[in-house]
């Protein structure tokens, strides 16, 4: 942090409030003896702005004459390093559109020494006057790739969106899966709608009868699965045995209402049946069973409490404890050792 930095951004007039704070946290960042490059991850962070519009602001206060901007690129690895600013109180600055950096891939300065004392310009790799031999632009060695490895500031196209020309995105009303599930429910229903109408008689690919067509039919066997819980092998078993009686396709699905519902109370009163009888077998095989006679109780007891094994704290009451004591198989020393009394 530079107060020198700080207090000449708030001195700059005419800045949009946003610009301005992008001008205010790059001098935060300037470090007087390296200079001044804080990454855009880091720089969106502190404005609280999107990186889209940071380089929007960034282009205006570049274009405004208060600072250049200078990408560098890792000599080793040919990745891209942070972007190096360099702002407009610095010594030897000069705008991008005056006079253009030999280091950001546009030639020399036209015989003006904007070099620092350490003979760079502003950078640490020292600048060359030699543009690059297959673009004419700058002095960078080529990437692997084969293309130059810094774009041209003046015709490459930035790889940040332009927020002006974006188009806008709705939000999404249900995630891809969801609707990729009900897409899969509709199939399915599709499916188990055919059989039904090949139960009744009619065919699902020739020309049905006005009402079975549409979304009300559809709408109307479902309530049978949602409102009486039937399942479709059912309302299909239902519907197939409606036709011995009745030779002729009903005239809609509110035709089978009656069948339905005959159903759906058949198979409650069987579920309820059902449940009754697994309910009576299990009170008779608890019934069924003799309780423990006191001898039997002293004996399986005594034989925890002479044990080392681990005894649980009132596992013990008094009257079985007076049992035991009363056919010799404990100690009261044995009950006290043990915690029982």
């Amino acid at each position: 942090m530079s107060h020198d930095a700080t207090n000449w951004a708030i001195k700059q007039r005419g800045l949009k409030p946003t610009t301005k704070i992008v001008l205010w946290h790059l001098c935060d960042r300037f470090n007087p003896d390296y200079g001044c490059f804080p990454s855009q991850a880091r720089l969106a962070h502190d404005c609280e702005i999107s990186r889209s519009t940071l380089n929007d602001h960034l282009r205006q206060l570049e274009e405004g004459g208060l600072l250049r901007r200078v990408p560098r690129i890792d000599p080793v690895t040919k990745r891209q390093l942070p972007t190096r600013y360099i702002l407009g109180f610095e010594r030897g600055f000069i705008p991008a559109d005056v006079v253009p950096c030999p280091e950001i891939g546009h030639g020399n300065a036209g015989g003006v020494d904007i070099t620092d004392d350490a003979g760079t310009c502003g950078l640490d790799a020292p600048g060359a006057a030699d543009p690059c031999p297959d673009f004419g632009h700058g002095t960078h060695p080529k990437a692997v790739s084969g293309f130059c490895p810094d774009p041209c500031p003046e015709n490459g196209q930035s790889r940040v969106r332009n927020p002006d020309t974006n188009l806008v995105r709705e939000p999404l009303s249900k995630s891809v899966k969801e609707e990729e599930d009900a897409a899969a429910r509709d199939a399915d229903f599709d499916l188990f709608f055919s059989e039904l109408l090949s139960a009744l008689g009619l065919k699902a690919n020739a020309s049905l009868p006005a009402w079975w067509q549409g979304a009300p039919a559809r709408t109307h066997v479902r309530r049978w699965i949602d409102d009486l819980g039937l399942s479709k092998d059912r309302i299909i078993e239902t519907a197939t045995e409606t036709r011995s009686d009745h030779p002729n396709p009903p005239d809609g699905p509110k035709a089978l209402d009656r069948f339905m519902e005959r159903a759906a109370r058949r198979d409650a009163q069987d579920a309820a049946a059902s449940g009754s009888a697994l309910k009576a077998k299990r009170t008779r095989k608890a019934q069924s069973k003799p309780r423990p006679s006191p001898d039997e109780t002293a004996a399986f007891y005594a034989a925890k409490v002479n044990s080392d094994e681990y005894l649980p704290p009132n596992m013990i009451s008094a009257a079985t404890c007076g049992l035991m004591l009363e056919r010799g198989l404990v100690t009261p020393e044995r009950l006290r050792l043990r915690g029982v009394l």
